[in-house]
């Protein structure tokens, strides 16, 4: 019989956006006061018996890269802080996701589900094609994610809207 710490744990706020292709949480481990080294190790345990193929991390600075490496998950780390990071940033987030969820099972993290992932996500599901306009996109979202979206997220749809998928 193996320990649950041998399972891992799901990150906190986990969610599927698309079934086994695409989800989001928050950075293992947490943030901030609220980090805890012995969460983030379960989390990651818990994305590994998952088969999570890669983790795309926006968080400005690389925390637990090395952690990732050490355990055999792919990663990219794309930081985006806000809409001022630009148009080609949140392209680059997009492309990545779709060219990965394509044959592996993707999750996005920032240090929380907060505006940015959930922007990223509504921006994907306009932006991919999924739904046909930005309200479908934010209450979609919204109702995954379980918050409403603010400002930051919604101006992230908007971006969204300005880019053409890639080939």
């Amino acid at each position: 019989m193996s320990s649950k710490w041998s399972e891992g744990i799901e990150p906190r706020g986990f969610r599927w956006i698309i079934t086994d292709r695409f989800g989001v949480c928050e950075r293992p481990g947490g943030y901030g006061v609220g980090h805890r080294r012995v969460r983030r190790l379960e989390e990651i345990i818990w994305l590994r018996r998952n088969e999570i193929g890669l983790i795309v991390s926006i968080t400005s600075i690389p925390y637990n890269l090395h952690d990732y490496d050490e355990h055999g998950l792919a990663y990219a780390h794309l930081p985006f802080s806000d809409p001022s990071d630009g148009l080609e940033r949140l392209k680059r987030i997009l492309n990545t996701i779709r060219e990965h969820s394509a044959s592996d099972r993707v999750v996005l993290h920032h240090d929380s589900i907060g505006d940015r992932v959930s922007g990223v996500v509504a921006g994907y599901l306009l932006w991919s094609g999924l739904v046909d306009s930005g309200p479908e996109a934010i209450t979609i979202a919204e109702r995954l994610l379980e918050r409403e979206l603010g400002p930051l997220a919604r101006e992230i749809v908007s971006m969204a809207r300005q880019l053409n998928p890639g080939p």
